[in-house]
């Protein structure tokens, strides 16, 4: 018989599928809770902590607000750390859309039949992410989806696309999952078991979503208009109407945040159109063009002559 060599002989542990073990058992909520007491605590233990992180993510601090790392009293402020104002130029015009978040596009493309694409053999449908509702769920029927997701060394602020108004959001509980690439392509329905924040918007585009997904050591998601979002306090879907306020929000303003890193998924109309480059795996900078969209015709007045 032939004995096997070192090379022949295969790995007594698939540690990708050790890893997807792990998560499926693992207690996310509690690891996330944990992680959010650490990077929120002070000592002198903050600095040589982002000191590694930033050799270890190769994080690029040229573009930060405060590049020394001193002025940072948590682990969390690093984290969510401001830019310089000439940082992120947001492109111009009025029927442009602009990148929400500095990230990776993992997907992008039409809405067909209500699913959107996951990875490569995964999919899964816009009303399983938006909570269930039907109703929502219509409102972007054959339109158009981009998933991004934040790497730890990312800017982990997010902003508006373009201007809108805000008039729903929706908080659904769910599991904590890892959304880096590689557990994307392989746990299915990822983006719609995951604990996630959708934000329903009215806009020149026609309808748009941001759907904030949380993930494994995310700890917590804020937006501008409501703080701290999660940890959630109960597992039922949890609806905030703002259709009778005037929560009106520039493009290129801070909408949310992501305390630790994630992923946004945009939904819009079928008026949208994404660019080329708005491909799986390419690079987004927030601010920059990511599609257009036609202007709406304006209805023309006639104007009665006054009879005299």
């Amino acid at each position: 018989m032939t004995e096997e060599t070192p090379e022949t002989k295969e790995p007594f542990i698939d540690r990708e599928k050790l890893m997807l073990w792990f998560f499926y058992i693992a207690p996310h909520h509690l690891i996330s809770r944990i992680v959010f007491t650490i990077t929120r605590l002070r000592g002198p233990f903050v600095q040589p902590l982002i000191k590694w992180f930033i050799r270890k993510f190769n994080v690029d601090m040229s573009d930060a607000l405060f590049e020394n790392t001193s002025v940072y009293e948590t682990f969390n402020e690093f984290f969510v750390r401001d830019l310089k104002d000439d940082a992120r130029p947001i492109v111009s015009g009025t029927n442009t859309l602009a990148s929400p978040a500095d990230g990776t596009v993992s997907e992008a493309g039409t809405i067909e039949n209500g699913q959107i694409i996951q990875a490569k053999n995964h999919q899964y449908t816009v009303r399983q992410l938006l909570g269930g509702d039907e109703t929502v769920s219509k409102l972007f029927d054959n339109g158009r989806f981009a998933t991004i997701y934040l790497a730890p060394y990312n800017y982990h602020r997010l902003h508006m696309p373009t201007d809108a108004r805000l008039y729903k959001m929706i908080h659904v509980p769910g599991r904590l999952y890892s959304v880096a690439p590689w557990t994307v392509e392989a746990i299915p329905h990822i983006f719609a078991k995951n604990e996630r924040v959708v934000c329903l918007f009215s806009t020149r585009a026609g309808p748009m979503a941001m759907v904030l997904v949380g993930a494994i050591n995310v700890a917590a998601i804020e937006t501008v208009w409501s703080g701290l979002i999660t940890p959630p306090k109960g597992k039922k879907v949890s609806e905030f109407d703002y259709s009778h306020t005037t929560k009106q929000i520039e493009k290129g303003a801070e909408m949310g945040r992501f305390n630790m890193g994630s992923t946004v998924i945009l939904l819009t109309s079928d008026r949208v159109n994404w660019l080329q480059k708005l491909r799986p795996g390419n690079q987004v900078k927030m601010g920059e063009l990511i599609g257009h969209f036609p202007m709406p015709q304006k209805k023309a007045v006639k104007k009665a002559a006054k009879k005299s």
